[in-house]
């Protein structure tokens, strides 16, 4: 029987089930979430593109433009009850290129360049740190049992964080600390080979095990803090748009600093992992078997 023998209805269905849903048939509230991520996808290639321009304050700028809207598609999403596995996919993507990919490419073009095949293999590295973080939270969301800690820690600086961290070479240039550019050109090299060591880091950090404080745990701010907090925030937004690298040289430099006391906290607050959590935290389900076996040897 053909399509022309049936009520026109199920000549619809059939067809439909072969190609999809039509495109009239999703909501607008759906597309808006990923049209952000798109937005970001441009804004974080486009930073690259300018950097090889040498137009780095531009190139810098479309990269955190392009790390904002990555931060926001998500919660865009959830507020408009808008989330999908697509669009879960879409952002795995975009954080790849925005955190990973347009950062490690800036510096590079920026003064990585200097260091020769030694400043590339660097970039690489902070390049491929960042999507193997990015995979590992990704694993980590997915649990279906998630301990307690993991709602007020990452493991690993996050690679946002990362990103952010990454380019304080940059930050500083653009304020004039460009040492090398005052003592010599052969000593850019030598500034570049450090650049390099301090981009390794970086991607060290991002594949770490080091407990992160997310800043996400319910109860933080009391009640009584709420405004004078709300005021601190808008005093660093009104500093960071008018003293745009040095408030994020600062902020590079002070979360650094942080670090060792947040792993402190963590330390004293929930001690070692047992061998069986740790198997979980990389993603890898042990049995039964072996849980029991571990937890007898706690």
């Amino acid at each position: 029987m053909d399509n022309a023998a049936l009520p026109p209805d199920s000549a619809d269905v059939e067809e439909d089930s072969g190609r999809g849903p039509r495109l009239r048939e999703i909501p607008l509230r759906m597309m808006v979430p990923n049209l952000i991520t798109v937005l970001a996808i441009c804004a974080g290639l486009t930073g690259i593109r300018l950097a090889f321009e040498n137009r780095f304050e531009l190139a810098v700028s479309m990269v955190l433009l392009a790390a904002f809207l990555d931060g926001i598609d998500g919660r865009v999403a959830r507020m408009m009850r808008a989330t999908s596995n697509f669009g879960v996919q879409m952002d795995s993507l975009a954080d790849i290129i925005n955190f990973g990919v347009a950062p490690a490419l800036v510096l590079y073009v920026y003064i990585l360049d200097d260091a020769r095949s030694i400043g590339w293999i660097a970039a690489l590295i902070y390049a491929i740190s960042a999507g193997l973080r990015l995979a590992r939270f990704n694993v980590m969301v997915d649990r279906p049992n998630k301990p307690k800690w993991l709602s007020e820690y990452f493991v690993g600086v996050p690679a946002p964080a990362g990103a952010l961290l990454v380019l304080t070479p940059v930050y500083l240039g653009f304020l004039g600390f460009d040492v090398a550019s005052y003592i010599g050109p052969d000593m850019r090299r030598y500034l570049a080979y450090a650049t390099a060591a301090y981009t390794v880091l970086i991607g060290y950090l991002l594949v770490s095990r080091v407990p992160v404080w997310s800043g996400k745990a319910q109860g933080m701010i009391r009640r009584e803090n709420a405004l004078p907090f709300i005021l601190v925030v808008v005093l660093y937004v009104a500093l960071l748009m008018s003293f745009t690298w040095q408030v994020l040289a600062v902020t590079s430099i002070a979360y650094l600093c942080t670090l060792p006391f947040g792993a402190r906290a963590w330390q004293k607050k929930y001690g070692g992992l047992p061998p069986h959590e740790t198997a979980l935290e990389e993603g890898v389900v042990p049995d039964d078997k072996t849980i029991r076996a571990a937890e007898a040897t706690d």
